[in-house]
């Protein structure tokens, strides 16, 4: 089995590294001989075995933001503090509680071991590091300034952190609020509604229209409950097929962009996005139509994401960004062409994208903090409006018993 050690020598002097033995006790035997003795090991988990299948598999692995924000960290302190990149890396390992990442980490120390560069260590895990994360750790080996950009890319990290945190707390109570209100409907219809029916059925009452249909939905979902459940199921699956799609791409991304409740949130996450991701991305030493290529793979809309694909064609003829970003008023506003404008004639355009970024991410905290109180009304109304539809298709019902006892 392969271990990793830690030794020292009668001296004090220290020496890491890795050796192919049967057990700890003859790693031990061999340093001994060599005039070290063992102060710590740890056993390296072989991932030879079935690596086309291993790779295919690692597209699919996905760690938290929080997990990578922590690792560039971690691993700047580490080398600013004078750690080899290895075994900065194989530290983290081993501190990291997450089996799978810790797992990863082994893998990414094997590979650098083996002779490779971080970065094609790390272009291994696709679903985890993408080509912002690789790129800009390769030109950080390549420039020597890899705990620089590792710097960069904790805030980076940090602030989309922050900026979706902001988002998904904007949506969060609306969401409860929508799944509360149709479990309760679901509770209605199948369990209180049908004791109704009975009553109506043996009263010989005559039913109004609305409520012969909120009681032919209940049956539905009391008789075919299973088929229901199966359809929506299969609607999800079908949806997310076809949002895998260009064409279902493009539809969501018109969607968000024009959608009046959050088409706001959208364009200003997507441009803070854009501002600090180029920002960073420039100042770590990657070149222009290179930022914008992999701007292009990281933004999420597939609006933006074809604005910095026609943006990374039209710079190499000598058309500058800012003329460029002009023609796509729907989704970048006027200030962002206006501000990367200045900064192509200052030559601050780094400084400038990051004032940008910040303008915008305190515009995205504005909106969330005012999300729910705009959407909170509505969904009020929606759920009033819902209440009152059944409670009159009920009412109605009962006053022609009471009329017919009478």
């Amino acid at each position: 089995m392969k271990i990793f050690y830690t030794a020292k020598n009668y001296t004090g002097e220290k020496k890491q590294g890795e050796l192919d033995v049967k057990d700890e006790r003859e790693l031990a035997n061999q340093l001994r001989s060599d005039g070290y003795i063992l102060t710590s090991f740890e056993e390296i988990k072989s991932s030879g075995k079935g690596n086309v299948k291993v790779e295919f598999l690692n597209r699919f692995i996905t760690i938290s933001l929080t997990d990578k924000l922590m690792f560039s960290r971690n691993l700047s302190v580490m080398i600013a503090s004078g750690l080899p990149l290895s075994r900065a890396i194989k530290n983290i390992s081993l501190q990291t509680r997450k089996k799978k990442f810790a797992q990863i980490l082994d893998e990414i120390f094997d590979s650098i071991q083996a002779g490779n560069s971080f970065a094609d260590a790390l272009a291994k895990y696709p679903g985890i590091f993408g080509d912002l994360f690789v790129n800009m750790i390769r030109v950080g080996e390549t420039s020597g300034n890899l705990e620089e950009v590792l710097n960069i890319l904790a805030v980076q990290l940090e602030k989309e952190h922050e900026l979706l945190s902001k988002v998904k707390g904007a949506l969060t109570y609306p969401a409860i609020i929508l799944v509360a209100m149709i479990g309760i409907a679901i509770l209605m219809l199948t369990y209180i509604l049908p004791k109704l029916t009975g009553v109506f059925t043996d009263m010989k009452v005559e039913l109004p229209a609305s409520t012969m249909f909120i009681i032919a939905i209940s049956d539905v979902l009391k008789n075919h409950g299973i088929l229901v459940a199966v359809f929506f199921i299969g609607v999800i699956v079908l949806l997310r097929f076809f949002l895998m799609t260009d064409i279902g791409k493009k539809t969501l991304g018109f969607l968000l962009v024009n959608a009046p409740l959050i088409k706001n949130m959208v364009i200003k996450v997507n441009c803070s996005r854009f501002a600090r991701i180029y920002s960073s991305l420039l100042k770590s030493g990657v070149s222009s139509v290179e930022s914008l290529k992999i701007l292009s793979e990281t933004l999420t809309n597939y609006y933006y994401q074809n604005a910095m694909k026609d943006s990374a064609t039209k710079i190499q003829k000598g058309i500058t960004l800012s003329s460029i970003i002009s023609k796509y008023p729907k989704i970048f506003p006027v200030l962002v062409s206006q501000m990367i404008q200045v900064g192509e004639e200052t030559g601050k355009t780094e400084m400038i994208l990051l004032k940008l970024a910040e303008f915008y991410e305190d515009e995205v905290s504005q909106l969330s903090k005012n999300m729910s109180s705009i959407i909170e009304p509505i969904l009020m109304i929606f759920i009033g409006s819902a209440v009152g539809f059944f409670a009159i298709s009920m009412l109605q019902p009962m006053y022609s018993i009471m009329d017919n006892i009478k």
